[in-house]
């Protein structure tokens, strides 16, 4: 099946700063910058060539009350190290990590703002049997 987004950008008022928040936020992810133009920075799997993620672009810096990215984490320890790593890099904190019950079962996530506004989370999503999902505390 056909990927439902091919891309999306959120708008960076000053793309070198937001460049070095995403390098260290989406790396506790395991994500890796894949390209660097001069009006963009893109995201994705290490090595991935049509799998961005990410697009950090020059233009509109204002973001829109609603927008939300929720990138996907490997484990939970995954969703601990970007919220850390996003709260050091002087994002905002919209919410530790922990499970989100009302999300769904096995959702634990973590939210912040970043340098720009932007609402972002990471999100481990637990299914039945898997160990990862109780290897770490809420």
């Amino acid at each position: 099946m056909a990927r439902m987004i091919d891309h999306l950008s959120l708008g960076a008022a000053d793309l070198d700063r937001a460049a070095r928040f995403y390098d260290v936020t989406l790396g506790a992810l395991g994500y890796a910058r894949l390209f660097t133009h001069p009006r963009a920075v893109g995201y994705g799997p290490p090595g991935a060539r049509d799998e961005t993620f990410a697009v950090l672009a020059t233009r509109d810096a204002t973001p829109c009350e609603g927008t939300h990215v929720a990138f996907a984490a490997p484990s939970r320890e995954a969703v601990d190290a970007f919220h850390a790593a996003a709260l050091a890099a002087g994002a905002r904190d919209e919410g530790a990590p922990g499970l989100r019950p009302q999300h769904g079962e096995g959702y634990y996530a973590a939210f912040a703002r970043d340098l720009d506004g932007h609402r972002i989370e990471a999100v481990f999503h637990a299914r039945r049997g898997d160990v990862t999902a109780c290897t770490s505390a809420p």
